[in-house]
């Protein structure tokens, strides 16, 4: 009874381990991985922690102590060193400036479009109190026409009708939040091309730089964005070509010098915005004497609905002060190895995602983890087996004795 009772106790041992082996266990028996990589080599410059960063040196004029925005940045365009900054990376509702990700994403690819036809359902989704260039349906534009109406009117209807061009709204989308991410723009999340107010539609000033920085390279989105006023069409032929025309005038005051703010001295552009959920947002440039600052304003907290435009004046004024008088605290270029983005609004990127490959390898490990396992606990119960009765078997002095 003892030599049996052993027996079957090695054999239940020997089917839970094999049990356990291929995963008939409870899944809290196996340890717990997390399929997203760790970020590898990440940006570790001061913009990575809240507060205002610059870094004097002799000389330097002192930064601005009258921005209330609750985020800001300044940066040399050309070689993408930032001169000064306040809670870069701070996550906030960009407005309209994110018109400037949909055209550094969508331009290239309908550079050779054909004027377009516009039908209803390209504008029915248009948000209830968005801007608009007045687009409408049954009208063919030309690509240039409606660009203009993105630039200058900040047209979300312009942006539905380009975007309808480019694939669809959720396929542009997609290719914003990839464009981000190669720009190496971590902290956007883009839910709607045109910038209207959706729930988890986020950026930063620095990520809004990077944009604007990127277009400013493309020599049409920076013809664009200079453009002050424009005449559009308020009837087509088949072609595009207009019946009549009305003026459109840029919305970005600090280029227009319109509704009492006076322009500033060598502005090529870029974008501004204003929502309710956001406030005012501004990506703006200038450039003199040879060299080109970026500055981006987030959600000033005080003054009226043009302080931005003020607030962005300071600091263009105190970068070209402190040019050259200052140590870069970061950098608008993309770092050398990607990151995943942090915890918090946007998906997952396909780069922060583990390749298929990996994951069968890791399987076919499992299933060589498992065979051995059970190959082992097998052998083992055996030996035990044997071992035991050839001890009883000593002991009581007859082979096969039970009491």
């Amino acid at each position: 009874m003892i030599i049996r009772f052993i027996a079957r106790l090695v054999c239940c041992c020997v089917a839970a381990v094999a049990a356990g082996s291929f995963g008939l266990l409870p899944a809290s028996a196996a340890p717990r991985t997390d399929p997203t990589p760790r970020p590898g080599s990440v940006d570790t410059s001061p913009l990575q922690r809240p507060g205002t960063h610059v870094g004097p040196l002799h000389g330097a004029p002192e930064a601005p102590d009258d921005v209330s925005a609750l985020s800001w940045l300044v940066a040399d365009a050309d070689t993408g060193d930032v001169l000064a900054a306040h809670d870069a990376h701070r996550r906030l509702p960009p407005a309209s400036t994110i018109k400037a990700l949909f055209a550094v994403t969508a331009l290239p690819r309908l550079a050779d479009a054909p004027p377009h036809t516009v039908t209803e359902e390209e504008l029915e989704t248009v948000g209830e109190g968005s801007s608009r260039v007045g687009i409408a349906a049954g009208r063919t534009y030309t690509v240039d026409d409606l660009w203009r109406g993105v630039f200058l009117s900040s047209g979300n209807d312009a942006v539905h009708v380009l975007a309808e061009m480019n694939g669809g709204w959720t396929a542009t989308a997609e290719q914003m939040q990839a464009k981000a991410r190669a720009l190496g723009a971590f902290d956007t999340h883009v839910v709607s091309p045109d910038g209207y107010d959706e729930p988890g539609q986020v950026s930063s000033a620095f990520d809004l730089a990077v944009f604007g920085r990127a277009g400013l390279a493309d020599p049409r989105f920076a013809s664009y964005a200079a453009t002050v006023d424009a005449r559009f069409p308020g009837g087509t032929e088949d072609d595009g070509s207009p019946t009549w025309t009305y003026g459109i005038q840029n919305t970005n005051r600090l280029l227009t010098g319109a509704n009492g703010v006076e322009k500033y001295p060598g502005i090529i552009g870029v974008k501004n915005g204003y929502t309710s959920h956001a406030g005012n947002t501004l990506i703006a440039a200038a450039r003199r004497d040879g060299r080109t600052l970026l500055v981006t304003v987030m959600n000033p907290q005080q003054g009226g609905g043009y302080s931005v435009y003020e607030e962005a004046r300071s600091l263009l004024d105190w970068g070209f002060a402190a040019a050259g008088r200052v140590e870069p605290v970061g950098s608008l270029k993309p770092p050398a190895v990607e990151k995943a983005p942090a915890a918090g609004p946007g998906p997952v990127t396909p780069a922060a995602t583990p390749p298929a490959r990996a994951s069968a390898a890791s399987s076919a490990e499992a299933r060589t983890g498992a065979a051995y396992a059970w190959v082992g606990a097998f052998v083992g119960a055996a030996v035990l087996t044997a071992a035991l009765v050839l001890r009883l078997r000593r002991r009581d002095g007859a082979p096969g004795r039970v009491s």
